[in-house]
């Protein structure tokens, strides 16, 4: 099976249905990035399986949790998991933020190579970003500690927005750690094909 059909199967398995050409879009994204790496070392994954697993599909595994038209990737590193999210939602609109310059220029870099539209990249630490409207979906993949988490994003989040903190095991001691004004909506477990580690991704609402 080539690298292409076993994304798409696996993508199927997480309620995906990619098409020919998102596959072809998502794997054209790692070779981006294995290509940089070697000169930026962006991610410490090196291995194309294991890129395809821990960076395409986890990163696909939260699609339905998705909520709105405007999502912020905050701490994305090098694209994930906004850049796939944004291949497979079109009419969805994605900020990824990070305070690593070299990784906001790659993500600058893939989304003209694979002709994202629907992508901007802000090179910034997030608490200090100055927003006119919250988003409707704040998402990040092992970026802090839900309390630190929660703080450091309250500034994009209104009573509305569905923020979405992708873990490994169940951060109990965190949830309850949450600080005055912010709620624990409910804990999804996820399932990534290949990856054999615990995944969950927890969902938050701001108490406004």
């Amino acid at each position: 099976m080539s690298p292409d059909q076993r994304l798409i199967e696996d993508a199927g398995t997480l309620g995906v249905a990619l098409t020919v050409a998102d596959a072809a879009r998502l794997m054209r994204l790692l070779e981006e990035l294995q290509r940089w790496n070697r000169t930026y070392n962006l991610t410490a994954i090196r291995d194309p399986e294991k890129m395809l697993t821990h960076h395409l599909l986890d990163s696909l595994s939260v699609q339905a949790d998705l909520h709105g038209t405007t999502v912020a990737d905050v701490g994305t590193g090098a694209g994930f998991p906004g850049l796939p999210l944004a291949v497979v939602n079109p009419d969805r609109r994605f900020t990824l933020i990070d305070s690593s310059g070299k990784k906001v220029r790659f993500v600058e870099h893939a989304a003209r190579e694979l002709g994202l539209t629907n992508v901007s990249a802000i090179h910034g630490r997030v608490e200090e970003l100055d927003v006119t409207e919250p988003f409707d979906t704040v998402v990040a993949r092992a970026f802090a500690a839900l309390p630190e988490f929660v703080r450091e994003v309250a500034n994009l989040c209104g009573p509305e927005t569905r923020v979405l903190a992708m873990k490994g095991k169940l951060p109990r001691a965190e949830i309850d750690a949450l600080p005055h004004g912010w709620r624990h909506d409910h804990t999804r477990e996820l399932t990534v094909p290949g990856l054999d580690e615990a995944r969950c991704v927890v969902v938050l609402r701001r108490v406004i």
